[in-house]
């Protein structure tokens, strides 16, 4: 369905067509006329599918609406979501659709200074993005004022109760008026999270769920390389080697892993960043911006500082670690194939692994197809052979042929 058949301003179907919305995706159109009647919803739906618009677009053209007959003061909407990257994306999300429109949006986040966003929000606000911690904080010194909030969204909802906020979560429910709207979106949930999800929503609330029965997108072809452990490093060179064009990022267990895997990657010339929580906010920022504008580079991240990111153009996701948590497997291969672009996803499973593998194609209920790729060290492009010399080509050859280990 096109936007301009919803009853939305002019200008954010404008704000829309400038920034590559043309038609609904199902998430969007079978979420946006609920939003708009201020009914509650529980969406949940498959990264890439659009769900920070299907909220972002009801919640806009409301305030917009609100704010041309009579402008009041206090914040309207809270979007509550539980990393500092996410905070960022949707809030950019919310500035380019609410461009001349009425609404007003901010974002709130930990890992830097307090005052200019202290600034920022006694000027007034209409939606506030907020990560729970610094929320809380400019709470409790006066700073923030929620009790006129209409409505709660909750993004990466399962994933703020997995962290414990479930506690937080309940107290800003409480501090707002009786009659609120409440937007649960997520791509994952399980049995239990489900069932508290259920108390947080109104009994009539709306539950859509987009292709329960797949978890993966279809436009992402995904495979598992058994390899040793120790081999996982010459594995991933001969990857980003054989796909020198490619945007990719490379998920980790631990931020020590995320800094050794850079290491060696340097080491071979390759370029790489990082994002993981031992960053700090700068640097974070600075390394996606790298990563957004250069080419041949690769990102290398753990579960957490990357969870619900969207980055344009992701062709590979490399799970170099098989996530600890089944479920971060969907959202780890979903950084690709977003939108109608497609991708590829490869695991690194070693031995020890194969515990985490099996519980991984538990939760998506598919075997995962093999893939076998050559560990054979060390890979050389096209151009870099076309520079060789005799002597150079001579010892590349051999090595083609030679084990890296002799038994």
């Amino acid at each position: 369905m096109r936007f301009e058949k919803y009853n939305i301003a002019r200008q954010i179907v404008q704000n829309l067509e400038n920034n590559g919305y043309f038609r609904t995706t199902d998430i969007q159109f079978k979420t946006i006329p609920a939003i708009m009647n201020d009914e509650d919803v529980l969406a949940i739906a498959q990264t890439g599918t659009g769900k920070t618009a299907a909220f972002a677009i009801p919640i806009i053209s409301r305030i917009h609406d609100q704010n041309e007959k009579t402008r009041s003061k206090g914040i309207k909407c809270l979007v509550l979501v539980p990393t500092r990257e996410l905070a960022q994306q949707i809030g950019k999300v919310f500035s380019q659709l609410s461009v001349n429109t009425e609404a007003t949006n901010y974002s709130i986040y930990g890992g830097i200074d307090k005052d200019p966003q202290i600034a920022q929000l006694a000027g007034g606000v209409d939606i506030l993005v907020a990560t729970p911690g610094r929320m809380f904080d400019l709470i409790r010194n006066g700073h923030i004022d929620i009790g006129a909030v209409r409505t709660l969204v909750l993004d990466e909802a399962d994933k703020m109760m997995a962290l414990g906020f479930l506690g937080d979560i309940i107290s800003v429910k409480r501090k707002l008026i009786s009659k609120h709207q409440t937007l649960f979106f997520s791509a994952t949930i399980n049995k239990e999270i489900k069932s508290t999800a259920y108390d947080l929503i109104r009994s009539n609330a709306l539950r859509i769920q987009v292709s329960p029965e797949e978890f993966v997108s279809k436009n992402v072809t995904h495979y598992i390389v058994n390899v040793p452990m120790d081999d996982k490093r010459h594995l991933l060179v001969n990857v980003i080697k054989r796909n020198p064009d490619s945007k990719m990022i490379v998920f980790v267990r631990t931020q020590v892993r995320a800094e050794r895997v850079i290491a060696h990657l340097t080491k071979q010339e390759l370029t790489a960043v990082g994002l993981h929580g031992g960053l700090h906010q700068d640097d974070r920022d600075k390394n996606l911006e790298r990563f957004r504008s250069e080419q041949n580079i690769v990102l290398v991240a753990t579960d957490l500082s990357a969870r619900g990111i969207d980055l344009p153009g992701i062709t590979h996701v490399i799970n170099y670690d098989v996530p600890d948590i089944a479920e971060n497997y969907v959202h780890r291969i979903g950084r690709t194939g977003r939108g109608f672009a497609k991708g590829d996803a490869y695991s690194f499973v070693s031995p020890e692994e194969k515990e985490k593998l099996a519980a991984v194609e538990e939760f998506i209920q598919t075997k995962i197809t093999e893939m076998r790729f050559d560990l054979t060290i060390p890979v050389a492009t096209e151009k870099e052979i076309e520079k060789m010399d005799i002597a150079e080509m001579l010892a590349f050859e051999e090595s083609q042929y030679t084990p890296r280990r002799k038994k």
